[in-house]
């Protein structure tokens, strides 16, 4: 919120705890005013002063920085649940989140394994995906956040061919108006033909002839070895991963960098988008940093990155 060039793509609005934005600034060191608000109609958006709908949810002298609370985890889920409820209503254009610790979300008692799952459920969306994107490679998910073993049996042509017209969906939202969509194979590589596996036989491949059918440029199953290289280099505009890591890694391949002679990351860029919402909803792609609480060393770079395609799926032409 310190940063002019936020206030140049939007009108930005954080929705919180008024005093925990203010310990934020003075740790981080900025010349930003804190102005509570009851509503956003109260909302000024000037550029040094941080419009903030105070939910007062969060005791300060209480909080300790680093740790999982209940109070930490309360306090994240009512300030998800009430841009939720204000996108819901139309009086914002889009929600773009920050980390959360899943631990202290449950341990408020809201079983829930992270914030797709949130808004999948209170916007009541069945068919929804996550996608990552850092530049021009983008990489959208068949399943998340579940075991391994899980993952392959998720593996079904409906899911695979859902996943297929959402990541076309969301190219076309972003300005590109042929989507080229490359889809990963399961096992490696890519199964060949049955040999380290039936999945792309019987479930990938009918799913993409069906997309394919439809009219929408899909091609695979890719080897998962070579197709992540070949997006980056430009043959793809988006990418379908079957899984949670095999879409993560690659892509944070690109936009983390870790400096180990200075013992930090010198770049965390990438955002998450989840797609198929009737809201936007866009997000920083990582961790919270627990190491990093109350030091104000903390890369911002994915929240900008968060910031700037919410206004680019809201509209923003900039």
């Amino acid at each position: 919120m310190a940063e002019p060039y936020v206030y140049d793509i939007c009108r930005p609005l954080v929705v919180g705890d008024a005093d925990t934005m203010r310990l934020a600034v003075q740790i981080v060191g900025v010349d930003v005013e804190v102005r509570p608000i009851p509503e956003l109609k109260e909302a000024k958006f000037e550029y040094g002063v941080m419009d903030v709908i105070d939910l007062k949810n969060v005791d300060v002298d209480t909080l300790v920085r680093g740790q999982v609370s209940a109070m930490a985890g309360r306090a994240a889920f009512e300030a998800i649940r009430k841009v939720i409820e204000l996108a819901m209503k139309g009086k914002i254009d889009a929600t773009v989140t920050g980390p959360i610790n899943k631990e202290a979300l449950n341990l408020a008692g809201y079983h829930f394994s992270g914030h797709t799952e949130i808004y999948a459920h209170f916007t009541r969306t069945k068919d929804y995906a996550m996608m990552l994107a850092e530049g021009n490679l983008r990489v959208v998910h068949v399943s998340t956040h579940v075991p391994l073993r899980q993952a392959c049996d998720l593996v079904k042509k409906e899911r695979v061919l859902r996943v297929i017209e959402l990541a076309n969906d969301a190219c076309k939202k972003l300005g590109i108006s042929s989507p080229r969509i490359g889809v990963a194979g399961l096992n490696p590589p890519a199964g060949k033909h049955g040999l380290f596996g039936w999945e792309e036989e019987k479930e990938i491949i009918p799913a993409i002839q069906e997309a394919r059918a439809k009219g929408i440029n899909a091609e695979g199953p890719v080897s998962p070895d070579t197709l992540f290289s070949k997006a980056k280099g430009g043959q793809y505009d988006i990418v379908v991963a079957m899984c949670h890591d095999q879409g993560h890694i690659p892509l944070k391949m690109v936009g983390f960098n870790w400096d180990e002679s200075e013992k930090k990351w010198t770049s965390v860029r990438g955002v998450n988008i989840t797609l198929g919402l009737s809201i936007i909803r866009t997000s920083v792609d990582h961790g919270t940093a627990f190491g990093e609480a109350g030091k104000g060393t903390a890369s911002h770079e994915s929240l900008i990155n968060a910031i700037e395609y919410g206004a680019r799926l809201a509209g923003y032409k900039g």
